[in-house]
C-alpha cells in the first residue's frame, strides 16, 4: 500500500507544530522558568534549542523521510543489523510512558473547564465577568485532583475519547485535518491571554523577572533541566519526529523545516511565559511553585481579576488545544507501528493502542491520586515515576542511538538525504554531519548522566 503523505508543506509545519506545542511549552517551560531564574533560563533554553534542537529535528526528519516507515523499521536502512530496531522500540515504550500520564494531564484541564461552567451556572448564572473565586480554581487541586480519582478518572476517558475519534480517521483526514482548525486556534487563545495579561497591575514587574537574566543563577543544573525541556517540548527520542517525517514528499527541504519548527516551539514558550508571570505578579505571588504553578497559582491569579470566568476557560481551553495536539501524534507512533510491522488494521490499532494505554499506563497513574498513593518507588509516585523514566531516560537514550544511527550507519546518505541527493552538498549540511556525528552525542551524554545525577 502506497504511504500517505502530507497535503502541503502549510500542513506538514501545522501538524509538526502541534506535536511539539503541548504541555512542554504551555505547562513544563514556566515552571522550570519560574523555578530555575526567569530570563537566565530563557535565554540558555533559546540557545539550547539552536545548538542542540534543530539540529536532533533535522536528524530524526533524515531517519523518518530516507525510510518512509513507522519509527521502529525506520532504522533497519542502509544496515542489515536488526540491533538498530532496539532504539526504534525504546522510543515506543517512551511514547507509551508519556501517553500514560499525559492523557492525565489532559483529563485534568477538562476538569477545569467543567469545574469553572459549572460553578457560575449553578452559583452566578454564568457571569464570566466576575472575578472567580479560589474555590472554583486552585482549591479544586487539592479537593478533586489529588483526592477524587474516579472523577479524574472520567474526565481522563473523555480526553481519550476525543483522541479516538480523530485517531479512527486516520493522519491526514483525522490528524492534519483537525490541526489545521486547532493550531491557530490556540494562537487567538494565546495572543488574546498576553494581550489582557500585560495590562494587569504590575505586570512589568513579571516581565522583568521572565526577560531579564539574573547571571547568578546559571549553574550546571540550570543547563541540564534546559537541555532535558528541548527534548521533552519537541517531541524529540520517542518517535514523533520519525513519524510525522516518514510522510514527507521527498522534494521537501528538511533543514527548512527543522528550523521552523524549532523557531515555532520557541515562541510559542516564550509567549506562553506572558501569559503565566504577569498574572502572578500582579497579585504578588512566587513564580517559583513549580509543577503545580499552572492548576494551583495561576488560578489564584484569576480569582483578582475582572472577567476572571472569562480568562480562566480561555486559558485551559488552550492547555486543551495543545494537549490535544500532541496526544494525537504521540498515540500515531504507536498506531504506525502496530499497522505497519504488526499488521493490524487501522481501526484495530487505534482501538488497541488507546485501550492498552489507559489500562496500563493511565488507570495506575490516575489511583496514584487515591487508592494507590502509598505505592513509592525511588521516593516518586507511579504517576512520577512514568514522567521520570520516558522523560529522562528512555527519550535521552534514544535520542542519542538516534544521532549515532545518523552519524555512524546513515553516514554520507544522511549529508545526501538532508540536501534532496543534490550533487552539490552545502556547507550547512557538512558541518552539521560531523556537529551531530561527534559534538551532539557528548552533549546527551552529558545531559543523561548528570541528569540523572542530580534527579534520582
Amino acid at each position: 500500500m502506497q504511504r500517505q503523505t502530507w497535503t502541503n508543506h502549510i500542513t506538514y509545519i501545522l501538524t509538526i507544530a502541534g506535536a511539539t506545542i503541548g504541555f512542554g511549552a504551555t505547562w513544563r517551560f514556566p515552571y522550570l522558568v519560574g523555578e530555575n531564574g526567569g530570563g537566565a533560563y530563557v535565554l540558555i533554553f533559546i540557545l539550547a534549542m539552536i545548538l542542540v534542537g534543530i539540529p536532533i529535528i533535522l536528524v530524526e526528519n533524515v531517519i523518518g523521510r530516507m525510510a518512509h516507515k513507522n519509527s521502529i523499521d525506520a532504522f533497519g536502512e542502509n544496515t542489515d543489523k536488526g540491533a538498530w530496531k532496539i532504539i526504534g522500540y525504546m522510543g515506543a515504550i517512551g511514547a507509551f510512558g508519556i501517553l500514560a500520564y499525559y492523557m492525565v494531564l489532559g483529563g485534568w484541564v477538562i476538569a477545569y473547564i467543567a469545574n469553572i461552567f459549572t460553578s457560575f451556572f449553578g452559583d452566578i448564572g454564568l457571569n464570566l465577568s466576575s472575578p472567580i473565586t479560589k474555590e472554583i480554581t486552585s482549591e479544586f487541586y487539592s479537593q478533586n485532583i489529588e483526592n477524587s480519582p474516579w472523577l479524574i478518572g472520567f474526565y481522563t476517558l473523555l480526553f481519550v475519547a476525543i483522541n479516538y475519534i480523530i485517531l479512527k480517521k486516520g493522519i491526514i483526514d483525522g490528524i492534519e485535518r483537525s490541526v489545521k482548525w486547532l493550531m491557530p486556534l490556540l494562537l487567538l487563545c494565546l495572543l488574546g491571554m498576553i494581550a489582557r495579561n500585560i495590562t494587569l497591575d504590575n505586570a512589568m514587574e513579571g516581565i522583568k523577572f521572565y526577560l531579564i537574566p539574573d547571571f547568578s543563577a546559571i549553574t550546571p543544573k540550570l543547563f541540564l533541566y534546559v537541555l532535558g525541556q528541548v527534548f521533552f517540548a519537541l517531541s524529540l527520542g520517542f518517535g514523533v519526529m520519525i513519524t510525522l517525517s516518514s510522510h514527507l514528499r521527498k522534494d521537501e527541504k528538511l533543514v527548512k523545516t527543522a528550523c521552523i519548527t524549532g523557531i515555532i516551539n520557541t515562541l510559542v514558550a516564550i509567549l506562553a511565559g506572558f501569559i503565566i508571570f504577569p498574572s502572578l505578579f500582579s497579585v504578588g505571588l512566587a513564580p517559583d511553585s513549580g509543577p503545580s504553578l499552572v492548576f494551583k497559582s495561576l488560578p489564584i491569579a484569576f480569582s483578582h481579576m475582572v472577567f476572571g470566568g472569562f480568562f480562566a476557560i480561555v486559558f485551559f481551553v488552550l492547555l486543551l488545544i495543545a494537549a490535544l495536539t500532541t496526544s494525537l501524534t504521540i498515540y500515531q507512533v504507536i498506531i504506525s507501528i502496530l499497522e505497519e510491522k504488526f499488521k493490524f488494521s487501522h481501526n484495530k490499532a487505534v482501538s488497541f493502542t488507546l485501550i492498552a494505554v489507559f489500562i496500563l499506563g493511565n488507570l495506575p497513574c490516575i489511583l496514584a491520586y487515591g487508592p494507590w498513593s502509598d505505592i513509592i518507588i525511588f521516593g516518586r509516585n507511579i504517576f512520577d515515576n512514568f514522567d521520570f523514566i520516558s522523560g529522562n531516560i528512555f527519550f535521552v537514550l534514544t535520542a542519542l542511538g538516534s544521532v549515532i544511527y545518523v552519524g555512524w550507519v546513515l553516514d554520507k546518505n544522511a549529508i545526501k538525504e538532508i540536501n534532496n541527493y543534490s550533487s552539490k552538498p552545502s556547507l550547512f549540511s557538512l558541518i552539521w554531519f560531523y556537529y551531530i556525528k561527534y559534538i551532539i552525542p557528548a552533549i546527551i551524554l552529558a545531559i543523561f548522566i548528570g541528569g540523572f545525577l542530580i534527579k534520582i
